[in-house]
């Protein structure tokens, strides 16, 4: 039972380490064929929002918002897939339900 507790911590750690590097790294997602591009943090923080002045049009404000809403969509789903590509790779593919932290 101590060794499972042991590999239990140990796997906590590496899963805590894991959660902090994503957090450090950035992701970007485009839409419209790159007129609007996002930057978010590994923790889903949005940091940059780069739009192409050439897309903005006064009378579509809403294909606007439809194209910034899409980037920033992508960037998170990129930022979801190296998350579960590290944490899928630590705990063997395993649902740990939040056990573990």
């Amino acid at each position: 039972m101590r060794k499972l507790m042991e590999q239990a911590q140990q796997m906590q750690q590496e899963l805590a380490s894991a959660q902090a590097d994503l957090a450090e790294q950035t992701f970007e997602g485009s839409a419209g064929g790159g007129v609007v591009k996002a930057t978010v943090k590994g923790t889903g923080e949005v940091v940059r929002v780069d739009i192409d002045p050439a897309v903005i049009d006064p009378d579509d404000a809403e294909m606007l918002g439809d194209l910034v809403t899409a980037a920033v969509n992508a960037a998170l789903n990129s930022v979801s897939d190296a998350a579960q590509s590290q944490m899928g790779g630590l705990t063997g593919g395993m649902d740990l339900g939040g056990l573990l932290g």
